[in-house]
């Protein structure tokens, strides 16, 4: 039997809650359908016996409070809900429970932003880690010595699991219940809760904000000069003359600044501007191509999949709003 706990920690997310218990307890189902013992023993553990949860909208009744916990084979961090710094700050009293569970040999998974409290143990320091993609500069900022991975759906290191944006959790739950268990059960469980279990990435769902926040105002104005006037060629020596700077300065000013070289900025804006095209508007590929800045259709392509994870066809299939009426 593998004793799964699902922290239940203040202002956690409702179905980050509920999600890893309705999985396994019908993995459970399956299981005994075929013949088998039912494999998995799911509680929720909390600070107290009842915990108001997602900006107190929900009541959640623990089956156990921390310090009657056992030793667990998983332990799993919901997603927490608001302002993340106050967050973590009323859940810190979890952190040395989910320390302790980790080193007495408790695999560790954290879903969506429950990586801010899973990263407020220490134990991702030096390690890699995935999250909800709004969040990738404030967890940057917060954790400097955790890897972030840029689009990752799943990450794993050393029996620590972390997971992308939202719904993505649940491709990590199948992940882990693939692990226990076997492919086959993986497979229909991903079929009973409709999800596709081989997603990889959370890319085609980023939104490209902009990435200004911070004080260096030539930077500013390069963002804007690019955001304005990506449809035309923009070449890095003009956007040098624009601040005035020495060409080595400026480059190593607006990745500091923004986590993007300027070459990799001056993409993301394009294929921004290309995904909102194919979303809302019935243009073909070379006039997406073209309305955004690139006469090379390889190169499009390839820059276009490198940022969302998908081609340009299979992203207006996907996202097209005429498409899907």
């Amino acid at each position: 039997m593998k004793t799964i706990y699902t922290l239940v920690p203040e202002t956690a997310v409702a179905e980050g809650v509920t999600g890893p218990r309705y999985l396994f307890t019908t993995a459970n189902h399956f299981l005994q359908a075929v013949g088998k013992e039912p494999l998995f023993d799911v509680q929720l553990v909390g600070q107290k016996k009842e915990v108001r949860v997602q900006d107190g909208a929900y009541s959640v009744t623990t089956d156990l409070l921390l310090d009657e916990a056992g030793q667990a084979d998983l332990v799993v961090i919901p997603p927490i809900f608001g302002d993340m710094k106050e967050a973590v700050r009323r859940n810190e009293a979890t952190l040395p429970w989910i320390v302790h569970q980790y080193k007495n040999g408790a695999e560790v998974a954290s879903l969506c932003v429950g990586a801010f409290l899973l990263a407020s143990t220490g134990l991702l320091n030096g390690k890699k880690c995935s999250t909800h993609w709004a969040y990738y500069n404030e967890f940057k900022e917060r954790f400097s010595e955790v890897e972030i991975v840029d689009g990752g759906v799943i990450t794993e290191e050393n029996g620590i699991y972390s997971s992308g944006g939202a719904n993505s959790f649940w491709n990590l739950l199948l992940y882990i219940l693939e692990k226990y268990t076997d492919r086959d059960t993986a497979i229909l469980a991903s079929k009973y809760f409709a999800i596709d279990i081989d997603r990889e990435s959370q890319a085609a769902f980023m939104m490209f904000t902009g990435q200004k926040d911070h004080n260096d105002e030539e930077v500013k104005r390069a963002q804007y000069y690019i955001e304005e006037n990506y449809q035309e060629k923009i070449i890095v020596d003009d956007l040098v003359e624009m601040a005035a700077v020495s060409r080595r300065s400026f480059e190593r000013r607006f990745k500091q600044a923004t986590g993007n070289t300027v070459i990799e900025y001056l993409q993301r804006v394009k294929i921004e501007a290309a995904k909102r095209s194919f979303e809302s508007t019935r243009k073909n590929i070379s006039g997406v191509m073209f309305d955004v800045g690139y006469s090379d259709s390889k190169a499009f392509r390839n820059v276009f999949k490198k940022i969302t994870g998908l081609t340009p066809v299979e992203y207006r299939n996907k996202y097209n709003k005429d498409d899907h009426v």
